[in-house]
Formats: C-alpha cells, sequence, structure tokens
C-alpha cells in the first residue's frame, strides 16, 4: 500500500511530537578521517545530520569507534516532498563520497539514512527508490572502484521496503536496515505513525554493527 506523501509528512516533523533538541556534531567536507559519516535526514527532520537518527547515530558512532578519527557530512538536499528531493540527495552523497575519496585515498564511509534519506543512500548504492515514499529513480551510484571504501551502510525506516525491496548485491552484507514493528513508512499495510519516529532507541544498535565492519 503507498503511503499518501501527506503522511511522510506527518511522520517527520518533530514540532508536534514532544522532541526535544540535543547538542549535534558539526559537520563538515574534505576531512582525512579515518572514517567518513554520511547521513542523509529523513524528510523535514531537524538536526544536523537528523535529529531522530543521523545525530544520535553520529555520537554513537563516536564511543564505538575510539581507535579512530570520525568527520560528518550532511548530505546536501531538500529534504522535503518536492519530486526531485531524494534525487537531489543521491546526486550530492555521489559527489561527496567521490570528492572525499580523491582527497582522502584512505578514508572509509559510513552511510546513513533515515526515511527519505534512506531513499537516498538506497540510490546511490544502485537500488532504485523510484515508486516509493518520497523516492526517486537513480540519478548517480558510488563507483565500482570505490565500493570497497563503503564499511557499512545503516538504515532506518527505509520507504522502499513498503515495497518489498531491500539493499541487495555488493552491499547486502555491509548493510543492517531497521524497520519499526507498524511503521507505515517502511512495513506494508503499517499504522503506527508514531513508530516511524522512534528510531533513535536504535543508534546504539547501528554503530555497533559498523563497529564490526570497519
Amino acid at each position: 500500500m503507498r503511503i499518501p506523501l501527506c503522511l511522510a509528512a506527518l511522520t517527520l516533523t518533530a514540532g508536534g511530537v514532544g522532541l526535544t533538541t540535543i547538542d549535534a556534531p558539526t559537520a563538515s567536507a574534505a576531512t582525512c578521517s579515518d572514517i567518513d559519516v554520511a547521513a542523509a535526514r529523513g524528510t523535514f527532520e531537524p538536526g544536523t545530520l537528523g535529529l531522530i537518527v543521523g545525530d544520535p547515530v553520529f555520537s554513537a558512532l563516536q564511543k564505538k569507534l575510539t581507535g579512530k578519527s570520525l568527520s560528518s557530512y550532511a548530505v546536501n538536499y531538500p529534504a522535503d516532498l518536492s519530486a526531485t528531493s531524494a534525487a537531489q540527495g543521491n546526486a550530492d552523497l555521489v559527489n561527496h563520497v567521490k570528492a572525499q575519496a580523491a582527497v582522502c585515498p584512505n578514508q572509509r564511509f559510513i552511510l546513513v539514512g533515515y526515511s527519505q534519506g534512506a531513499n537516498v543512500v538506497d540510490n546511490s548504492t544502485g537500488i532504485s527508490s523510484d515508486g516509493a515514499v518520497v523516492g526517486s529513480p537513480i540519478v548517480a551510484t558510488i563507483p565500482a572502484a570505490l565500493e570497497p571504501k563503503v564499511a557499512a551502510v545503516l538504515l532506518f525506516g527505509n520507504p522502499i521496503r513498503a515495497l518489498g525491496r531491500s539493499v541487495t548485491g555488493t552491499y547486502q552484507s555491509r548493510t543492517i536496515d531497521f524497520c519499526a514493528k507498524g511503521d507505515p513508512v517502511c512495513e506494508n499495510g503499517g499504522d503506527d505513525v508514531l513508530a516511524h519516529l522512534g528510531y533513535t532507541a536504535d543508534a546504539d544498535a547501528a554503530a555497533t554493527f559498523a563497529a564490526g565492519k570497519v
């Protein structure tokens, strides 16, 4: 069942659900850290990397990867309900990985995507989000030569799952994809709108998974 776009807006608007502001990491580009965490936030999601997912995941990664230096990058895209939003994020994420790899050849990447941001990451790894809530056709993919530099892919509330799709192929073993029970954005027939806002609870599990891949 396709979820109306207005639901995506409702579920990702933080103002009415009692969310509180937390200290967020500072996003940076062209920093030759050991690991670059590139995060695509959800539709209308506040925060530097994303209040619900990106910021808490980055904090959890800092605690898990104490022997590594980390930088962060907030994917630059509208994260709104426009038809081209996810495609813009797709292009920006791929361009970022290519640019970083050119400047920092020893750097590896952890890709993080929440809701529409998961569509962005899906497309960038070659899995189309076309037809999903706030999805788009693929406009760019991470080049095959750079695929080994992607250590882990962390997805939350991934809309393609409601269509029966998932990350397969090259990135499958490096991907963890959280879908809360009843989340209508990633579960076909899900009816628990608030489930889509609860992925902060999975930040530690996601960081543990990523730490095992680095």
